[in-house]
């Protein structure tokens, strides 16, 4: 199947998506009129509505100047190199033929694309065809309005919201822009680094621009089915290979991706098993969907709309926004976390207030006023007390039988490095390869070279 027998309607944005999208957007709570009289939220499609009430009752802090947060590494490497390595703004895009190669089958989607299985025509060589979903403006109406009356609106609600309707179908088309130029940068600065997915080539529709990424092949195995299975040697091994990420000369796999991706300015913010792909029987790892990357800048502030809730750090559950690549360490945490304890995902919250509650609900809650008072925030009275009171739950009540054979005691205490409240406190990736834990793994190496 080819490109061209994809009709290209498919990759428009529905009417269903547009709306889903926008009530995704970035700070609703701002797009959203705090005037909308309580029974005209009645009026509001059910999941506008809950989140236009919530936006209206509950907010998350408030922080008071004087306490910046700054990354304890790499913090300055975007401000040594040169302007055309950050400016992805700026970027102008060299698009590979799309003839050159064909669909297999489909194999994923996120919010924002759609993933296949495809094959190079020439050499049959497979590869992984990520086609982005673009965001078209006559498909949300020339002036928006008909996209609004689509959803069923009330005349008087309609008139409220317009124009904060109509700023965000504008906002979402820039941004949708800007996230593919910033992709595709990220991924060819990473280029070459260990246990990066490789980008191997750009290509775009000549009729409807629909933009894809053309990546190289890793015969995963879906987590669910492969974590179960892992030893606590191959556990060792893979977290191992992803910190290398990090690194630029190579150890082992995910802990060396995540230091060569951080050493090289970039926060990949989305990290969680779902991205992390494992060819088990060839021991190949690799760390993919760099769509949320983002390149570190100090002092700079960033969304905190970013990474997966059940692997959202608290900076991002409370509002810090000038976080850095110490969020990657704490999505790795709870990663782990669910590996060696077998309880996945490891936090699993509701929502994102309820996410912060069941992190309180382990690590403590004098831990976090601690953090809150270091960085200046102050939580919202209503999520204060949602948050509740809690004492610090032992890691050893974690364990049991099944899994006592993972959750060793070197184990336990690299979890308890990476899932600090502090980001400042955390292991950077670098810290985290030099760990105990991974002694096996460097060991195994090291006889491999020696051979």
């Amino acid at each position: 199947m080819t490109f061209g027998s994809l009709r290209s309607s498919r990759f428009l944005l529905p009417r269903r998506l547009a709306i889903q999208s926008f009530l995704h957007l970035p700070a609703l709570s701002t797009l959203v009129p705090s005037s909308i009289p309580g029974p005209l939220l009645g009026l509001l499609p059910r999941p506008f509505a809950a989140a236009a009430a919530m936006a209206q009752k509950i907010g998350k802090s408030v922080r008071r100047p004087g306490a910046p947060s700054l990354a304890r590494v790499y913090a300055d490497v975007n401000v040594q190199r040169p302007k055309d390595y950050w400016d992805y703004e700026s970027l102008t895009v060299q698009w590979g033929e799309q003839d050159d190669y064909e669909v297999v089958r489909k194999v994923g989607r996120g919010k924002y694309s759609e993933v296949f299985e495809g094959v190079h025509i020439t050499n049959n060589e497979k590869c992984i065809i990520k086609i982005l979903k673009p965001v078209k403006k006559k498909k949300l109406g020339a002036s928006g309005l008909d996209m609004i009356k689509q959803m069923g609106l009330h005349t008087e609600l309609l008139l409220a919201i317009q124009p904060h309707f109509l700023l965000a179908l504008n906002n979402l088309i820039v941004h949708k822009t800007i996230a593919i130029k910033r992709e595709i940068k990220i991924l060819q600065n990473l280029c070459g680094g260990p246990n990066i997915i490789k980008l191997l080539d750009i290509v775009r529709d000549q009729q409807s621009k629909t933009p894809s990424l053309i990546f190289e092949y890793v015969n995963n195995t879906d987590f669910k089915v492969l974590y179960p299975t892992l030893s606590d040697y191959d556990i060792r091994y893979y977290i191992y290979e992803l910190l290398k990420a990090s690194l630029s000369f190579c150890f082992t796999e995910l802990n060396d991706a995540l230091d060569y991706c951080h050493s090289q300015g970039i926060m990949h913010r989305d990290v969680k098993p779902h991205n992390v792909m494992i060819d088990h029987q060839q021991r190949k790892l690799r760390l993919i969907d760099w769509g949320l990357a983002e390149l570190y800048h100090p002092g700079q502030e960033y969304n905190v709309r970013v990474a997966s809730r059940y692997f959202k750090g608290p900076e991002l559950l409370v509002d810090l926004q000038d976080y850095d690549y110490s969020l990657d360490m704490w999505s790795l945490g709870c990663m782990f976390a669910g590996m060696i304890f077998r309880k996945e995902p490891f936090f699993y919250g509701h929502d994102n207030y309820d996410q912060l509650v069941k992190i309180a609900k382990v690590l403590g809650t004098d831990g976090l006023t601690v953090y809150l008072n270091k960085y200046h925030l102050e939580l919202d009275p209503q999520f204060e007390a949602l948050v509740g009171r809690h004492s610090r739950k032992p890691w050893a009540k974690f364990i049991n039988p099944d899994n006592q054979h993972l959750a060793v005691p070197e184990a336990v205490d690299f979890v308890d490095k990476l899932l600090k409240y502090d980001h400042q406190e955390r292991f950077t990736a670098k810290e985290a390869m030099d760990h105990p834990y991974f002694n096996p793994v460097r060991s195994a190496e090291s006889s491999r070279t020696r051979t």
